[in-house]
């Protein structure tokens, strides 16, 4: 086993099969240490066959691999995505299956590393004994928790914290969203250590106890033992997979230096050219306490020189600001201070955020009527309907402008319910996407709806735009939308 790189998997406490996987192995002729951890999805033999088929991709797309480092590691998730999408095709109980990734490319010799990742997986660093997240949880409750909105205690009890929004397998979107991929480069100095590891660690274990661990001095086959123990120790609920990769170059440490002394001429006096102190210190007070010839004229003279630039530098200064007050407008003098969100909005839009599935209920016993908004409200689901409870107003704060709500450009349907919109410049802001609006009020808004549409920057545009169809009396039901994102 190689010292500087080591991968462990465990089926935990609650599983009774395993559907993580990993890497940790040389490629590239031993150039560069790949390390991965991957996790099913899909339940019984659909995660296990997922994670299997990405594995195998991994290793076969950037073992011979010659060219460009991040393009290599993009090209392999998209074929394992591709690759598990055919297999679901070829074989109906496997047709939930998917997984997410993390992968590492280490070039020790060079001191850098190269990640990719989808979903929950995570990849750390360890330097100076500080563990940095390097990738970003792409799912709900992890963004809460990147973002601040959810401490670390609060995300591992969450009742969503399983709940993905990308995964390999699960969309053709990975084909087209240059984003959907997470990549990234960074310096790996001598010292430093990498942690991939699936969400069975990191819903069990703390990070502050994940450090405790891996900072002992010990193997990295011992850290991944102990770090799998700690999860199953407080429950194992999931199956439990890490992989380790470690600069095990000699850390460069700085140390002081003497300055070496000064090579001096014996002098005739037997002393070897070293004057004692006292004699050196009143030499230099002498010469400091001399009088100089003209010292007195020289000194009258700089002094009114400077009198002289100090006056010339007010009076310009005072020319100017004359100016400026000529030519400025006095609502403009003075930037405006930015207005902060209100806890009723944040609430508001956290609900939004936070909601997975077909019908949001807003009630009007849990916010404060009305409910002012200072910032623009965002719906970035594929689908939703939100429906209100009584009486809600959304209402515009006297320095806001902008939309009381945007509707992302790739969203498919949106229905509003008993929902008002009061004194805003523009109600809602949507890009080519269906919205219904059932007993909806505009109240003193400029605009009602705004449709925007993407167009090709710089290319000729040949396109019939439609007028802009809202729907304001749907008499049938709305269907549950089909569910985009994996749920573990």
């Amino acid at each position: 086993m190689a010292e500087n790189y080591f991968g462990l998997t465990d089926t935990g406490k609650v599983r009774s099969n395993n559907e993580d996987a990993f890497i940790a192995q040389p490629v590239m002729s031993n150039r560069m240490v790949l390390v991965a951890v991957i996790d099913g999805v899909g339940g019984y033999n659909g995660g296990e066959v997922a994670a299997a088929i990405a594995k195998e991709v991994f290793i076969d797309r950037l073992n011979g691999l010659q060219g460009e480092i991040i393009p290599a590691m993009i090209d392999a998730f998209k074929l394992a995505s591709q690759q598990i999408a055919d297999k679901k095709l070829q074989d109906k109980d496997l047709e939930s299956m998917a997984c997410v990734a993390t992968m590492a490319l280490v070039d020790v010799e060079n001191n850098q590393f190269f990640y990719a990742h989808v979903g929950d997986t995570r990849l750390y660093l360890l330097r100076d004994n500080s563990l940095v997240k390097i990738s970003k949880d792409h799912s709900f409750v992890g963004f809460l928790e990147d973002s601040g909105r959810l401490t670390e205690t609060a995300a591992m009890n969450h009742p969503k914290r399983n709940e993905i929004n990308k995964a390999l397998g699960f969309t053709n979107q990975i084909d087209t969203d240059e984003s959907f991929i997470e990549t990234g480069q960074s310096p790996f100095l001598p010292g430093d250590m990498l942690l991939l590891c699936s969400d069975g660690l990191t819903d069990m274990v703390d990070k502050a106890g994940i450090l405790n661990i891996i900072t002992q001095n010990a193997s990295l086959q011992h850290k991944a033992t102990e770090l799998i123990a700690a999860a199953n120790a407080n429950g194992g609920n999931d199956n439990v997979t890490v992989a380790l990769a470690l600069n095990d170059k000699p850390q460069q440490r700085a140390q002081a230096t003497m300055p070496a002394p000064s090579q001096a001429k014996q002098a005739d006096d037997g002393t070897d050219g070293i004057k004692p102190t006292r004699q050196r210190q009143y030499i230099e007070e002498e010469i400091s306490t001399k009088p100089k010839m003209g010292s007195n004229k020289n000194t009258g003279l700089i002094l009114i020189l400077s009198f002289l630039c100090l006056l010339f530098l007010a009076s310009t200064i005072w020319l100017y600001l004359t100016k400026q007050r000529q030519t400025t407008p006095l609502e403009s003098a003075a930037p405006a201070a930015q207005k902060m969100r209100n806890a009723e909005e944040i609430k508001l839009q956290d609900a939004i955020d936070a909601f997975k599935g077909d019908t949001l209920v807003l009630s009007d016993t849990s916010f404060k009527q009305p409910i002012v908004i200072t910032d623009t409200l965002h719906i970035d689901q594929d689908t939703l309907y939100i429906k209100v409870r009584g009486n809600i107003t959304l209402q515009r704060d006297t320095t806001f402008n902008g939309p009381a709500l945007s509707i992302a450009p790739g969203n498919k349907a949106v229905v509003l319910e008993n929902l008002k919109f009061k004194d805003f410049a523009i109600g809602a802001e949507l890009g080519n996407s269906s919205l219904t609006l059932k007993n909806v009020e505009f109240i003193n808004c400029r605009l009602h709806i705004q449709r925007k549409y993407r167009l090709p920057d710089g290319k000729p545009v040949t396109a019939d735009l439609p007028v802009a169809k809202v729907d304001t009396n749907v008499k049938a039901s709305t269907k549950t939308p089909a569910n985009a994102n994996g749920s573990r």
